[in-house]
C-alpha cells in the first residue's frame, strides 16, 4: 500500500507563530492554496482512502487535496488531532519562554520529557492514540492502493518516527512544514519504508522551505 501522510496548511496561528493545538483554527489567506497543492486534487492520482483529523485545518486541507468529486469519502478520526498543548495553547514562544522557561527549553532539547501544562499531553501519550488511529486507517489496503491522512506536525513526527525507528527524544531532527506530504509504501503499518519526507515541492523551491515557526 501507499501513504499520502500530508500536514494541513498554514493557519493564522502557525503565521504568526503561535501553535493551535486543539483550538479549532481554520486555514490562513493562502493556506487554501497551499492545501489544493497537496498534489492530490488531480483525477490521474488514484486515493482509495482518505481519513483526517476533525480540526477543520486538516479536515479542510484533505478535501482540497481531494477534490470535490472525492471529498464525500473522508473519514475522521480524532486520534489523530494535534497534541493538547495545554496552557500553552495559543501562546507564542516568547510568551511561553517568559512563562514557562525550563519546559519550553525541555521542550526543545528533550520533547520525550514533557508533559504539556494544564492539561496538555505528552509525546507518548500522543503516539498511544495517533498510531493506532494511522494503523486503522490503513487496515484492508491492498498492495496498490493509496491512503491520503491528514494531521498536524506533533501527530505526523510521532507516527513517522515510529516508521524511521527513531526515538521520541530525536523528534525534531526532521522538518513538518504546514502543507508537507510524507510518501510511506509497504504492506502492513509496521512494514513501512519513507520514500519521500517533507517534500513541499508541490509548492516551494527546492530548500525554498527553510524553518517554520513553531514551538
Amino acid at each position: 500500500m501507499r501513504i499520502v501522510l500530508a500536514r494541513h496548511g498554514v493557519t493564522p496561528g502557525i503565521a504568526d507563530g503561535r501553535s493551535p493545538g486543539l483550538r479549532d483554527s481554520p486555514l490562513a489567506y493562502g493556506g487554501d492554496g497551499e492545501a489544493g497543492g497537496v498534489g492530490l486534487g488531480g483525477p490521474g492520482v488514484p486515493i482509495h482512502r482518505a481519513v483526517s483529523s476533525p480540526l477543520s485545518r486538516a479536515r479542510r486541507t484533505a478535501e482540497l487535496a481531494l477534490g470535490e468529486a472525492r471529498a464525500a469519502q473522508l473519514q475522521l478520526d480524532k486520534g489523530l488531532q494535534e497534541i493538547a498543548h495545554g496552557d500553552w495553547e495559543g501562546l507564542l514562544a516568547a510568551e511561553i519562554r517568559e512563562r514557562d522557561p525550563n519546559r519550553l527549553r525541555a521542550w526543545r532539547e528533550a520533547p520525550e520529557t514533557v508533559q504539556m501544562p494544564g492539561g496538555g499531553e505528552s509525546l507518548v501519550e500522543v503516539l498511544d492514540r495517533a498510531w493506532p488511529a494511522f494503523a486503522r486507517a490503513c487496515e484492508g489496503l491492498g498492495a496498490d492502493d493509496t491512503l491520503l491522512v491528514v494531521a498536524h506536525d506533533a501527530v505526523n513526527r510521532v507516527i513517522l518516527a515510529r516508521v524511521l525507528g527513531l526515538p521520541l527524544s530525536r523528534l525534531w531532527s526532521f522538518r513538518q512544514a504546514p502543507t508537507t506530504i510524507n510518501l510511506l509504501e509497504g504492506p502492513t503499518a509496521n512494514a513501512l519504508e519513507v520514500v519521500r519526507l517533507n517534500d513541499c515541492n508541490h509548492h516551494t523551491a527546492l530548500f525554498g522551505e527553510a524553518v517554520h515557526r513553531a514551538l
